[in-house]
């Protein structure tokens, strides 16, 4: 143990803990603007600065160790005017446009920057403007860099991808694309991570939320959305209610306040995905089509986008189910058109989700009879939804839980668990050992594949599952820098396993770049516990135990992997290269 004395504090801590954390530790808080521990400690910005009795010069607290005896401050007069300036200085190449911001309220600059009591910049004013794409789902408004690397450094040391980069020098450094590319021509897979670790509004999804107010204003269109199940866990955040005050019913309800014609939970086509997924896996492997490399979920479209840049040669391997998004577009277009007996055309389907690679992911184009067009019309983050809520002036206290619409209203908690790292994995392993037995396992049989958070020798988990005399090697990845080795572990034969689940963020869907943003805080694991904590609580856990599950096989599908059901429900990823490229773009 190290003991010093921060602010009159007598304090001990572990050696090598730096003074920030001492600091942190002890109930000590000291501002920052890019420091995230274990990622990026670079002092890029300035603003931690400390004073250290006996050092002639303030030193930046994020990446310098406390030492035995050391009395520091953290806020003398000293202190307090070199963060100043620094911010001012920040500040003069920032767009300080905030009312029209995305992060307006929730940025950690214009937080400092309040704390100091910064009401004027004494420095020229020189935001750099550089061009966008503004149709890209994801946008980068440079005015507004501050320049703290974070998004280079979560992208490349968590992700693996490597998107971002520094150019230029001195007063004329920027960040940017990297290799001097566009953003469509990077293979950026849209996780969205650099956008919930940007502390400012350098980043963002594209704004959605007018084309949305646009369809539903239109006579013509009949709005059907839907609710992904990590939605459930996050939306409550923003609006500052409890979870237990924000059941998913009450997200259907503010929809329907706001217009929507028709509401579903997308726990319902998690369902669908499953009955057609763990099906196709047992197919799939009791003929040994997986002796050499598994079958791969397919249901994160931005591992889709990773596997088609990165590993193009393994994409054979992924399953050919359409994700729950896609699948419930397809069904809307279709078997709910001919319920309500109008066209496809007039059928506006709209996503709520916690994911920016979404929005890639519903420009999958849909073939079915004589309609031509998109399953899905419109995705919106779990921010942009809380944005809408606000805008439409209702107040959540008094949203009512109410159920989905008919007839695709029930789901299973099988289905709620989508959601978190390794969820979909155990929804798929119920399903295949029913369809392998011919009855149901225990409800937690497979909890094994649940990750416990963030810990390092927890970026895979992986278990041997024996069935008769079959035995099952699965896996479950979440992060796209734990999934790279993953993938090379297996193409060098270190392991093998028959089916491995991948999710790009960090967590699972919980962690989604289009979450709510806590600067500088992990909530992935904490969001994921809800999910489990429904499925427990839910009276069917089992997909296919959905009774509207089954009632839209025996009205319109026959049977998982039917002619119609891959006509509608499944895709082939090589075409889909094919036509597009590698990845969405």
């Amino acid at each position: 143990m190290v003991n010093l004395t921060i602010d009159g504090k007598q304090i001990s801590v572990e050696e090598n803990t730096t003074i920030m954390e001492a600091a942190k530790q002890n109930g000590i808080p000291i501002p920052n603007l890019c420091y995230l521990k274990g990622i990026n400690e670079i002092a890029a910005c300035r603003v931690c600065v400390v004073e250290v009795e006996g050092k002639d010069r303030l030193v930046t607290s994020c990446n310098n160790v406390a030492q035995e005896g050391m009395v520091i401050h953290t806020n003398s007069p000293r202190v307090r005017r070199d963060r100043k300036t620094n911010v001012e200085l920040i500040l003069s190449q920032h767009d300080c446009q905030c009312v029209t911001c995305a992060r307006s309220g929730n940025c950690s600059l214009q937080t400092i920057a309040n704390d100091l009591n910064i009401i004027d910049i004494p420095f020229k004013k020189e935001p750099k403007k550089m061009p966008w794409n503004k149709d890209f789902p994801l946008i980068r408004d440079s005015s507004k860099c501050i320049q703290c690397m974070r998004c280079i450094q979560i992208c490349e040391k968590v992700q693996s991808m490597c998107v971002w980069d520094v150019e230029g020098t001195g007063s004329r450094t920027n960040v940017n694309v990297a290799g001097h590319k566009t953003i469509e021509e990077a293979n950026c897979v849209l996780c969205g991570q650099c956008i919930t670790h940007c502390p400012v509004g350098a980043l963002r999804e594209r704004d959605d939320t007018e084309q949305v107010w646009e369809a539903i204003e239109d006579p013509e269109k009949i709005v059907v959305a839907q609710v992904a199940p990590a939605v459930r866990t996050a939306w409550a955040e923003e609006l500052g209610l409890t979870p237990d005050e924000a059941p998913v019913g009450k997200i259907l309800d503010a929809l329907k306040k706001m217009g929507a014609d028709y509401v579903f939970d997308t726990t319902f086509s998690a369902d669908l995905t499953i009955m057609e997924e763990a099906n196709e896996f047992v197919q799939r492997f009791v003929t040994g089509e997986f002796k050499e490399r598994p079958m791969f979920t397919s249901c994160c479209p931005g591992w889709l986008r990773f596997i088609k840049s990165q590993y193009p040669h393994l994409v054979k391997q992924l399953s050919t189910a359409k994700s729950p998004q896609q699948m419930f577009g397809a069904v809307m277009k279709t078997y709910f058109a001919d319920k309500l007996g109008v066209a496809p055309e007039k059928i506006y389907t709209l996503s709520i989700m916690p994911c920016v690679a979404k929005k890639g992911e519903r420009e999958m184009e849909m073939f079915y009879e004589e309609y031509a067009g998109h399953d899905i019309d419109a995705v919106l983050t779990t921010r942009e939804l809380a944005k809408m809520i606000r805008s439409a002036h209702i107040s959540p206290e008094t949203l009512e839980d109410i159920e989905s619409d008919r007839p695709m209203q029930e789901g299973t908690g099988a289905g709620v668990i989508f959601g978190a790292t390794g969820g979909v994995m155990e929804a798929a392993l119920r399903t295949a050992y029913y369809i392998l037995k011919k009855e149901n396992p225990p409800a937690d049989a497979f909890k094994m594949v649940r990750s416990p958070g963030f810990q390092e020798n927890h970026g895979v988990m992986e278990a041997e599952l024996a069935i008769d005399d079959i035995t099952v090697r699965i896996a479950v990845v979440s992060g796209l820098g734990n999934t790279r080795r993953l993938l090379d572990m297996i193409e060098r034969g270190e392991v093998h396993y028959d089916f491995v689940e991948v999710m790009a963020c960090p967590g699972g869907c919980v962690g989604g770049g289009g979450q709510p943003i806590h600067d500088g805080e992990e909530w992935a694991f904490d969001r994921g516990k809800k999910l489990y904590c429904l499925d427990e609580n839910a009276d069917l856990r089992f997909s296919h135990e959905n009774p509207d599950i089954n009632q839209l096989y025996a009205e319109y599908f026959g049977e998982p992997n039917s002619h119609k059901a891959h006509m509608l429900l499944h895709t082939d990823h090589l075409e889909a290269m094919a036509k597009t490229g590698i990845g969405y773009k």
